[in-house]
């Protein structure tokens, strides 16, 4: 990712498109071998048995009859999966989106240049958005280096939905709208929506055929401050869109119907480059210590969120910074007769293990983990990633400063969108605020910085940085055409008996490092077949949606109940991520009560990870998860190299 920012190039960002490979639609032999591998740490050996014959059964009979039509599919789709995966996966799913769907991280110009300074935000604003604009410009001239493996070019389509990109409510399926386009395809949107204290805003960040500048932007915000001055009673119609009980799109087709005018606002927030938030907040801040500002990105002030939108760029009082964006959390299972238990899932994800002590037994904690391309619904988390690595370069290159003109052209004032309401959408919009406050409320969020050791010394004691506690690497398909990513599940037999030994005092520590290396070992072959198109989770996930298609009967092996208790149909408590390996960090709710959102990212010196559990349940404390996970740090490395410890 370092080198791969932006850069000079006669490459264009999107010119290998149309020249890569096809999703293979893997072996349903292989697949089916893979996934008894996978649910044997959930099951005795009556249960195996049982699921074993299931699984002989479906790949001699259904399976069969599924795999072919798959394979009918793949000849007619270059990705068999894309349209399945955004329908079913995505657009199908009816909740609202803030909280229970969106990403939310904060960003690390305090560790340098901006530490965190009332006074300070519309300044270090106008240049956070000027160097947004910039990238938005190196994008639509096809300037963003192409993402590499060696001399291998992956997939850059989703780079598309950064900018000027919306989910829409709908009545049973929601739509995307994205707007961008680059220079060679035509015009696209210039403008950028600002939310502060209820009210919307926007400027265009193109005047007289170039960018504007950040005194330019600066002097645009100082207008805005001043109408906000002003008294007046505003609504913020955000709410209606994201945050009813149910996600119908009947309150914003109400707030449509009500006038016309209403829905030329709504398209201008829809298509601009991105939401700008301006909260009044001042949250606390550390290089050890992000919580309270993280909490404040996920759960903050409600009316200057835009829940759908792929991209709002939050800003605090006190000039910190972070982003809040539109995230795949949920596949709807439920949809698709699964039973009660499987009402969510994550989208990318893999199973992780840690050695958490339960009443003198292993209590092996297993979720579909969501992996560095963390599943954003437009696109995953490594855009998001690209450019919030790209902004932070570009403020330390010039020491957090404009050093360029300070002269002000004749700025245009930013103008008002002011929505025509009545009782009923004020009624909906206070519901709407009530029902995320209540929720936002009940979130426990900690973020934490490990700093005994970090990527540097688990590289020199020859392990890869991610491979430590059965963690998960990126199971990415983007090597493939418009892919994504694949399930990696790291609960195996190998990664059971690791566990299982470090919790038996009567093992020595050369065992214990023994079974530790053969669960690594395991753990990356997985990833290799995974990253190659051989992962078996996306491929169980289109047999079972052709035989939906095809107005089948679920076939057993779905309804199995090993097939949930093994991760099948996101019956997880611990969901998690893995961010990269740069200054970016993110955190999501936990994706059911009784369970975990946990984030991490890895750097030379140090693992900085962030852990969201809901404070109602009795079960669960984000707090003493970390602090498990770092004691569980400490052993990995005490196997390996204790001299450093």
């Amino acid at each position: 990712m370092e080198n791969q920012l932006v850069k000079s190039t006669e490459e264009r960002t999107f010119q290998y498109q149309d020249s890569l490979p096809s999703l293979p639609v893997p072996s349903l032999e292989e697949s089916l071998k893979k996934y008894l591998e996978s649910v044997k740490p959930f099951a005795n050996e009556e249960e195996y048995k049982k699921t074993e014959a299931i699984v002989q059964k479906f790949q001699n009979g259904i399976g069969k009859t599924l795999q072919q039509k798959l394979l009918e599919r793949a000849k007619e789709k270059r990705n068999w999966l894309e349209e399945w995966w955004l329908n079913v996966a995505y657009l199908d799913v009816r909740i609202p989106s803030q909280l229970n769907v969106n990403f939310a991280g904060p960003a690390s110009h305090t560790e340098h240049y901006w530490p965190p300074k009332e006074g300070t935000q519309l300044e270090r604003g106008s240049i956070n958005l000027w160097h947004n604009l910039i990238y938005w410009q190196l994008l639509r001239k096809e300037k963003v280096a192409v993402h590499k493996v060696g001399n291998t070019p992956l997939d850059m389509n989703q780079f598309r939905m950064l900018f000027s990109t919306c989910k829409v409510p709908g009545i049973t399926r929601d739509s995307i709208m994205s707007y961008f386009r680059t220079e060679s395809e035509g015009c696209c949107p210039s403008h950028i929506a600002v939310l502060c204290r209820g009210r919307v805003f926007v400027f265009d960040g193109i005047l007289e055929g170039s960018l504007i500048t950040p005194p330019e932007i600066l002097s645009t915000e100082n207008a805005a401050v001043k109408i906000l001055a002003q008294v007046f009673d505003a609504h913020m119609c955000a709410s209606v869109s994201d945050y009813t009980q149910e996600r119908t799109g009947g309150a914003r087709e109400y707030l449509i119907h009500l006038n016309p005018d209403n829905l030329t606002m709504l398209e201008k927030i829809q298509s601009s480059l991105l939401v700008f938030s301006l909260e009044d907040d001042s949250p606390h801040v550390t290089p050890e210590d992000y919580s309270q500002v993280t909490a404040k990105i996920l759960t903050g002030d409600p009316t200057v969120r835009w829940g759908d939108k792929s991209y709002n760029l939050i800003s605090f009082s006190n000039g910190v910074f972070g982003c809040n964006c539109d995230e795949i959390l949920h596949l709807a299972w439920d949809m698709l007769n699964l039973g009660p238990n499987l009402v969510k899932s994550l989208i990318q994800t893999t199973t992780e293990v840690w050695w958490l002590s339960k009443k003198s037994k292993v209590a092996l904690i297993g979720e579909e983990g969501r992996v560095v391309d963390v599943q954003h619904a437009p696109f995953d988390a490594m855009v998001m990633v690209n450019i919030s690595h790209y902004v932070d370069q570009k403020i330390i290159e010039t020491e957090g400063r404009w050093k360029g003109s300070e002269k002000v052209r004749d700025i245009p004032l930013p103008e008002e969108l002011v929505f025509t309401v009545d009782e009923k959408v004020l009624n909906d919009i206070n519901q709407a605020k009530a029902q995320y406050l209540k929720q936002a409320s009940d979130l426990q969020i900690v973020v934490y910085a490990f700093t005994p050791f970090g990527k540097k010394l688990t590289k020199k004691v020859m392990l890869h940085p991610d491979t430590p506690g059965c963690c998960y690497e990126t199971a990415m398909t983007r090597y493939f055409y418009h892919g994504r990513t694949e399930t990696m599940r790291s609960c195996t037999v190998e990664a059971v008996r690791w566990c299982q030994s470090m919790q038996d005092p009567s093992s020595t520590i050369l065992e214990q490092q023994h079974k530790m290396l053969q669960a690594f070992a395991k753990h990356n072959k997985l990833m290799k077949d995974c990253s190659a198109g051989k992962g078996f989770d996306r491929h169980l996930l289109g047999l079972l949606l052709t035989a939906k298609e095809e107005g089948l009967p679920v076939p057993e092996l779905f309804t199995d109940p090993l097939f949930s208790r093994s991760g099948g149909g996101g019956n997880f408590v611990l969901s998690t991520s893995l961010v990269g390996y740069l200054r970016v960090q993110g955190v999501v709710a936990p994706m059911v009560h009784n369970g975990y959102g946990f984030f991490y990212h890895i750097r030379d010196d140090r693992f900085v990870v962030a852990c969201a559990a809901w404070k109602s349940c009795p079960e669960t404390d984000a707090e003493k998860l970390v602090q498990l996970i770092f004691r569980a740090f400490h052993d990995m490395m005490r196997l390996v190299n204790p001299a450093h410890l």
